[in-house]
């Protein structure tokens, strides 16, 4: 018998179709109800318990119970980037479920996910922060360089608080529209968070859509410039 991890476990759970539309729908970082989510499966509300309790046991997802409701969200950033790596995969490989449209030009854009920016916009913001230093790469390891500290707290953002987490500070995740990466962890969390608090951008609540304001995206071009 082999040893390692059982990877065929793990794929066979998220290569079941309506599984895989569950999961993709909380790429959005919102909990959904096993309505919700039967709805974007469309399967029955038994179908997408038994559906729910099999990701649940394999600890891809989280469940909350709030008053008569209970939610589900991805469990962790991590379930997330596998979830970002496979679309690219997908993607490249012409495996689309539909085809493209204001929608999908919308989605490639900029989007959520999870819980930071992704899309062109996302890669572009990973291009530029990298270009201009402010991120370094060091034995397959992304980091935070001084004139980035002072450039993510010149944003407005608490670095400090940042540091203290036990979550990592920079991370890649590979972009399934672009093939590119986009910036994750803690930072990219508080980055995109920031752009909301200063009404630069905002999510779209029914998709992973982000809609740039004018003034937003006159700002973000500024700061994330194509060199």
């Amino acid at each position: 018998m082999k040893e390692g991890p059982n990877i065929a476990y793990i794929a066979a759970l998220i290569g079941d179709p309506a599984r895989a539309n569950m999961l993709t729908a909380l790429m959005s970082g919102k909990a959904l109800t096993v309505s919700e989510l039967a709805h974007e499966a469309g399967v029955t509300l038994q179908t997408a318990s038994a559906h729910l309790s099999k990701l649940q046991e394999a600890e891809l997802l989280l469940p909350r119970k709030q008053g008569r409701h209970k939610y589900f969200s991805l469990n962790g950033p991590e379930v997330a980037r596998v979830l970002e790596g496979l679309m690219g995969l997908a993607a490249g490989a012409g495996y689309l479920r539909k085809r493209t449209g204001p929608k999908d030009h919308k989605l490639r854009k900029a989007r959520v996910c999870y819980n930071h920016l992704a899309g062109d916009m996302g890669t572009q913001m990973f291009d530029s922060l990298m270009e201009q230093g402010h991120l370094g790469l060091e034995q397959e390891r992304l980091f935070l360089t001084e004139s980035g500290a002072a450039f993510v707290e010149g944003f407005g953002i608490d670095l400090k608080s940042l540091q203290v987490k036990s979550s990592p500070l920079c991370l890649e995740c590979l972009d399934w529209s672009e093939r590119r990466s986009h910036l994750a962890g803690s930072l990219g969390r508080a980055l995109m968070s920031q752009f909301e608090a200063l009404s630069w951008a905002k999510r779209d609540a029914k998709t992973r859509v982000v809609t740039f304001t004018p003034i937003g995206t006159t700002r973000f071009e500024q700061m994330f410039r194509r060199l």
